[in-house]
């Protein structure tokens, strides 16, 4: 009896071990999402352009003779009407004291004739003269008289002269390296430069963008008047300058040789601590664009025809959307069509995903992964674009306890 109850207790024992246990199905994978809210972004562009003066004005002479001194420093501010050099004034002194010898001799003969003209109609009644010296007389009179204006324009012209043997500043701005030396005779048969004025504040900020961007842009629906035209300057060593640009023209032609469209900004300089000439880059906001999906570039895949999207759809299964991306900007895509509000797109996690299967969701943030989701303090928001004000998406809602298992 032993011996049946120890066979049948073996049997039960070794039917228990030789059956397998049921298979466990893996859980979803764990992806991080984003939910997508539509904002407004601005439009910009980076650019490389090159600062120009203000205005900028050639020194020369403009009357013949030696040049006699320099009498400002090389490099320094002057204001309008400021002294910068001196020219020998004797040959135009003199030519002035005899354009004002020829002005007092017609003066003299127009007096003359004046009053030989005035004796002349007082006989004319009286028949004592002739109607021909009356006639000479009053001809005389009006000869005399138009000698003594062109004296008179001669004589002003010479002091015009002696005037331009003092050489000053056309306008304020920045006087440069002199060009003609001291002793130099200048003037004679051309206006010789002398050197020249720079109005460096404000400057001016020339850049061009190809054809195909500026009308892309200038099709956009965009908000013209909410920041439109700021531009701002990235100097060379990386920094952005404290004062940013006005755009303040926009060209219609398109250059044939670079197939670019110039524009130019005006930008302020009050320190004047950058100088025309300099090649900056550029950061140009063109308008507003509203209704637009940020999405960060990780999340944004392409075949060989469009781009698009992973979306942790209705009941956390993956759909495949097909996205139309306009720009790259701040690190993120700026995404026009093809997303709506309120989708999880999938941005970190991404090779688990497949379209049609189950995933986990958890908010994403840029320093999180799917195992181990970092949730934003509260009242935080994403980083915005420059000049938005307005965050580029919203994390999604968090998930339960049982989808972090």
């Amino acid at each position: 009896m032993n011996r049946f109850l120890c066979s049948a207790v073996l049997a039960v024992v070794l039917v228990a071990c030789s059956a397998s246990p049921e298979p466990v199905a893996p859980a979803p994978p764990k992806v991080g999402v984003l939910t997508m809210v539509p904002t407004t972004v601005a439009v910009q562009q980076e650019l490389v352009g090159r600062l120009a003066p203000f205005r900028s004005a050639d020194v020369r002479a403009r009357v013949p003779g030696v040049l006699e001194r320099r009498v400002y420093r090389e490099g320094s501010d002057v204001a309008e009407g400021d002294e910068l050099f001196r020219i020998d004034p004797a040959q135009l002194q003199a030519a002035l004291g005899s354009a004002s010898g020829a002005e007092a001799q017609a003066r003299a003969n127009a007096a003359n004739a004046k009053s030989a003209a005035d004796r002349a109609r007082q006989l004319a009644p009286t028949s004592f003269i002739s109607r021909s010296d009356l006639d000479n007389a009053l001809a005389a009179e009006r000869s005399a008289e138009a000698a003594l204006q062109a004296a008179r324009a001669a004589t002003r012209s010479a002091q015009i002269n002696l005037g331009y043997a003092t050489v000053r500043a056309p306008i304020a701005g920045r006087a440069g390296k002199q060009q003609v030396t001291e002793g130099a005779l200048v003037g004679q048969g051309e206006a010789t430069l002398l050197t020249t004025v720079d109005q460096i504040d404000p400057l001016y900020v020339n850049f061009s963008m190809s054809a195909e961007d500026f009308s892309r842009i200038r099709a956009m629906p965009l908000e013209r008047d909410a920041g439109a035209g700021r531009v701002e300057i990235v100097l060379p060593d990386g920094r952005v300058h404290d004062q940013s640009a006005t755009l303040d023209f926009s060209g219609d032609v398109v250059d044939p040789a670079t197939g670019a469209v110039q524009l130019r900004a005006i930008l302020p300089n009050p320190e004047r601590r950058l100088l025309p000439g300099v090649y900056v880059t550029l950061r140009a906001t063109l308008g507003q664009q509203a209704g637009v999906f940020l999405v960060p570039q990780a999340a944004v895949l392409r075949d060989a025809n469009t781009a698009y999207v992973l979306v942790a759809g209705e009941g956390d299964k993956v759909v495949r959307k097909v996205i139309r991306t306009e720009r790259a900007q701040a690190g993120q895509w700026v995404v026009s069509e093809g997303l709506a509000p309120g989708d999880r797109v999938i941005v970190s996690g991404v090779p688990k995903a497949r379209p049609d299967a189950v995933v986990t969701p958890v908010p994403w943030t840029p320093d999180a992964t799917p195992d181990s989701p970092a949730r934003p303090p509260a009242g935080a928001a994403q980083a915005a674009i420059p000049g938005t004000g307005t965050g580029a998406a919203t994390p999604a809602a968090p998930a339960s306890n049982d989808d972090r298992d």
